[in-house]
This record gives C-alpha cells, structure tokens and sequence, in this order.
C-alpha cells in the first residue's frame, strides 16, 4: 500500500492475521490454497506461492481425508516470517509416514512434503475454539534467492499444486 495514502490516524501494520473456515468437503483444500495465494500476492511475496500453496494443500487434504468436519485456517504473515495454521476437531495427532526404501508410495506422503518445504512445522500447543489440534509450518520472507522466481515469474511459480 501507498504510504501517501494511508489515513493518518493508522499506523503501519507489521504483522497480519488472517482466518479462514472451510468446508468439511473436496473442495477445502482448493480454497485454503487460493486463499493463501491471494495473501500472499497481496503482500508482494509471490516467491513464497508454491511452497506455501502446496503446504497448505497438504495439511487440509489431510483434514478432508482423516477427519470429520471443517477445518480453520490461520495466517500470520511478519516482515520475517509466514505461517500457517490449520486446525480439525480430530485429538489425533499427525502422523508421518516414512515408506520402505525403494517403495513408490501413493498416500501418506502430505507431512512429509511439509517437512521437506517449509523451513519448520509442528503441531500447535494451543485448542483454537472447538478445535482439538492444529498443524503448522512456517516459510521465511528475509533473505531469499529470487533468482529461480524471476526466471519462471509470478504465475508461473503459482501454477498449481497436486492435492485437491
């Protein structure tokens, strides 16, 4: 945003917060992931789309697949950090799956996709509400190499993601 533009009255906003309830359906993860693209292109991070995108695909596919209910997204984006949150009424925690070597696996590979992105995730401390747990994983927006981002651009780094 235009610093000239904004009302006099309001300080610059460091950290946004951002929630989104999605429905307990196919279309969950499609959603969150465009609701996450469409944070962060509003906040110029396009470098982080793809990861985050399909992070967040991952981690609301899994609530679609191995719980009953909607799942509530979270946002916190800092000048430093992006995160995201995903919440599900199930107390069951997440589960890695690791398969055998040389074994071409078809399901189970969501947390480890995760792990292998995002710089850190885990399981959040905290109930959010009526949710029993939340999965989280964290992308840095400091110092990046954009050089890959410039040569496949914007759209092309946001083309899609697998699940959903």
């Amino acid at each position: 945003m235009d610093p000239s533009r904004r009302a006099a009255h309001r300080p610059a906003q460091l950290t946004h917060e951002y929630s989104l309830f999605a429905p307990g359906d196919a279309t969950a993860p499609r959603l969150c992931r465009d609701f996450v693209r469409a944070v962060l292109f509003t906040h110029d991070r396009e470098y982080l789309v793809m990861p985050a995108a399909l992070c967040t695909s991952e981690l609301v596919t899994n609530v679609h697949l191995h719980t009953k209910g909607t799942a509530m997204l979270r946002i916190r984006l800092t000048p430093a950090r992006f995160r995201v949150s995903v919440f599900d009424e199930s107390p069951d925690p997440p589960v890695v799956a690791h398969p055998a070597r040389g074994v071409v696996a078809c399901w189970g590979r969501g947390l480890a996709l995760v792990a292998e992105m995002a710089d850190v995730w885990g399981v959040a401390d905290e109930r959010a509400g009526r949710y029993a747990k939340g999965v989280w994983f964290e992308l840095g927006c400091g110092a990046v190499d954009r050089s890959a981002f410039a040569r496949t651009g914007a759209r092309g780094a946001a083309a899609g993601s697998g699940s959903g």
